[in-house]
């Protein structure tokens, strides 16, 4: 299908040879142009024929020459240039399906797209995916890719993830790995489906995808309170929440040993649930798993201690700060209190726990904070005028919570001006230092 053109850049190579804001792009070097995947591999080469159609509905086709590395110049409605694909799946730890009724239509979407993985690093399921699909991944080399796995049994597979394709897609896994396409893996465990023995399975199966694995995490399930009418589903207990760590390690030193990487790693919230202390910062490698909360506790307390090492403040300076984060994370915050007040004796830090009221007492992270539970319990604290909170509580848009709650709706209720501080210690301790 034609993708329309939404601007050209003026004075671009496209520009040069006539393309015009709604034209429509049919082929780069006979080519056809299906989405921003094949316009971005397609138009690389400096020399491109290009096939277009005009607003008149006339054919035309231009010899594009561009200097190497140079944009062609055209710009699309989307990134994608057609419907984003939805998920296919009804797994049973479905994040989405235990959403409360009543939020906007966006956060009801299921999202399964091979392309924004590639694009965004979005994790996939492959069961959207065909032989030709993998075909192209192969052809444009584009790594790496990033899959939801959850199990490699592929009976187990399907129960899981209620998708009769679900088993049969792990046939164009290996395709990919044989391919020598770099593959990041994650496992959502859910207590007495797929840990265990399955999970043991799992890695060892995973293990053969060698040396196309860089890596594997395993990442508890979340439960909310909203799960009327869905599979009953376990949560980690301390018990079991360590059982997943020993089995994850004992793979890891293993692999450590073999290969020189751990290639598996439990998220921090096992270790939360597990009350065991997180590992010291060489276990995590180049911290492959970041995204997924593995090692994130680690990395952010090595970046503030580092930050705070070099922070040329004189130990007389004065400053008030309020955090707000989740239950989850709030332990890691309240040590970061000790070590300022220990540096600055007339340092205030006051860092707030923020119950998950909204989707229920399970979900600690701080991600998953709403700006109503924010507002609730925060009303009438002493917040020295200004609040910090982490940037993963606000949507992409960036002024946003889950709940739709605006942070202009949360400066106004609370009296404070609210302080959204990105994902890295240095920027905190910046942030922290600066309210004085």
């Amino acid at each position: 299908m034609p993708v329309q053109i939404k601007s050209v850049a003026p004075h671009s190579p496209a520009a040069r040879k006539g393309l015009r804001a709604g034209d429509y792009l049919l082929s780069l070097d006979g080519r056809p142009v299906r989405d921003v995947l094949d316009y971005q591999f397609y138009a690389q080469d400096a020399r491109l024929r290009v096939e277009y159609q005009n607003a008149k509905g006339k054919k035309k086709t231009v010899t594009v020459r561009k200097a190497e590395g140079e944009d062609l110049g055209l710009e699309f409605e989307t990134y994608l240039m057609d419907k984003q694909q939805h998920c296919k799946n009804k797994c049973v730890f479905c994040f989405i399906d235990q959403l409360p009724p009543g939020l906007r239509d966006t956060l009801y979407f299921k999202d399964d797209d091979a392309r924004l993985s590639f694009l965004f690093g979005n994790y996939i399921t492959l069961t959207n995916l065909t032989d030709a699909d993998v075909d192209r991944i192969i052809e444009m080399h584009i790594s790496p890719v990033n899959v939801s796995v959850h199990t490699m049994n592929p009976d187990l597979r399907v129960r899981m993830m209620k998708n009769p394709q679900a088993g049969e897609s792990l046939r164009l896994l290996r395709r990919i790995a044989g391919a020598g396409i770099a593959l990041n893996t994650q496992l959502v465990l859910c207590p007495g489906l797929n840990d265990g023995d399955e999970l043991v399975f799992s890695l060892k199966e995973l293990e053969k995808l060698r040396p196309a694995l860089r890596s594997v995490a395993a990442v508890p399930v979340g439960l909310t309170k909203y799960r009327e009418r869905l599979p009953h589903l376990e949560e980690f207990t301390p018990e079991t929440a360590k059982r997943v760590i020993e089995t994850i390690d004992a793979f890891g030193a293993r692999c450590k040993e073999k290969y020189g990487s751990r290639l598996a790693f439990a998220a921090d919230e096992f270790y939360l649930k597990a009350d065991l202390p997180l590992p010291d910062e060489d276990y995590y490698e180049d911290y492959p798993q970041l995204e997924n909360g593995v090692g994130l506790w680690r990395s952010f307390d090595s970046e503030f201690r580092a930050a705070l090492r070099d922070c040329d403040l004189p130990s007389d300076a004065s400053f008030s700060a309020a955090l707000a984060t989740g239950v989850a994370s709030f332990p890691l915050l309240r040590s970061f209190r000790a070590l300022l007040e220990s540096r600055f004796p007339n340092g205030r830090v006051d860092v707030y726990a923020i119950e998950n009221d909204f989707f229920g007492p399970s979900i600690t992270v701080a991600g998953l904070v709403t700006g109503r539970d924010l507002i609730a319990q925060l009303r009438g604290k002493d917040l020295h005028g200004r609040l910090l909170i982490p940037s993963v509580m606000l949507r992409a848009e960036g002024d946003v919570f889950l709940d739709d709650v605006s942070r202009e709706d949360v400066e106004r209720e609370l009296g404070v001006r609210l302080i959204v501080v990105s994902n890295d210690g240095a920027a905190l301790l910046d942030a922290i230092i600066a309210a004085r």
